[in-house]
C-alpha cells in the first residue's frame, strides 16, 4: 500500500509516549481491565509483529498465535523495532484490497490498516491516563478512528474488546476524542 499519514502518526503518538516512561512505570494500572503498562506495551508490540506476519502470509492460527504471545527481551527496544516493521510491511508491495489472515478472521489489507491505527491511537491514551502524560490524541487520529469504530456502536461493547462499549452518557455535542473513548469503553 502506498504510504499512511495516519498510520505514521498513530505510530509517532505511541512512540512519543513509549519514550517517555521508564520501567518503573511498567507495573502501573491501564484503563484496560487486567492490563498493566508492561501488558499494553507487549499488546502493541505482539500486535505490530501480527501485522507483520498476516502481510507476510501468515495464517489465522498463526496471527492468533502471535497476539498471544509475551515480547522475549528488552520490552521497549522490541515495541519500537515491531512498530518500525509494521509501518514498512504496510506500506509494502501489499494492495488495498488483498485478503490476509488476522485473528478475527480473513481482512481486506486495508482493513488491518485501520486495525493498526485505531490500536496505536486508543493504546496512546491509555498509556498516558496509566502514565499520568497529557491525553489528548491528534485531531486526525480521533476523526480517523471515530470514522472507523463508530459504524459498530450498536455491538460495539458486546465484541469483548472494547469494555462495555459506550456509557450513554454523552451527547453528540461532546468533544469528538470523549465520544471516542466513550464508544470504546475508556471513561475520560
Amino acid at each position: 500500500m502506498e504510504p499512511s499519514s495516519d498510520l505514521r502518526l498513530a505510530t509517532d503518538a505511541f512512540l512519543d509516549r513509549l519514550h517517555r516512561i521508564s520501567t518503573a512505570q511498567f507495573d502501573l494500572d491501564t484503563p484496560c481491565e487486567g492490563w498493566n503498562v508492561a501488558d499494553l506495551i507487549n499488546h502493541v508490540a505482539v500486535g505490530s509483529a501480527m501485522a507483520v506476519a498476516s502481510v507476510e502470509g501468515a495464517s489465522t492460527e498463526e496471527a492468533a498465535a502471535i497476539m498471544s504471545s509475551r515480547v522475549e527481551g528488552e520490552l521497549v527496544a522490541v515495541c519500537r523495532h515491531q512498530l518500525s516493521a509494521a509501518v514498512s510491511a504496510l506500506e509494502g508491495p501489499i494492495a488495498h484490497e488483498d485478503i490476509v489472515h488476522h485473528p478475527v478472521g480473513d481482512v481486506p489489507a486495508s482493513q488491518l490498516l485501520s486495525f493498526r491505527i485505531g490500536d496505536l491511537t486508543l493504546h496512546s491514551w491509555d498509556l498516558s491516563r496509566a502514565t499520568g502524560m497529557n491525553e489528548a490524541l491528534p485531531q486526525a487520529l480521533v476523526e480517523r478512528s471515530w470514522a472507523d469504530f463508530s459504524p459498530m456502536e450498536p455491538f460495539i461493547g458486546s465484541i469483548g474488546m472494547f469494555g462495555d462499549g459506550p456509557s450513554g452518557l454523552l451527547g453528540e455535542d461532546a468533544d469528538l476524542q470523549a465520544r471516542l473513548l466513550d464508544l470504546t469503553g475508556r471513561r475520560a
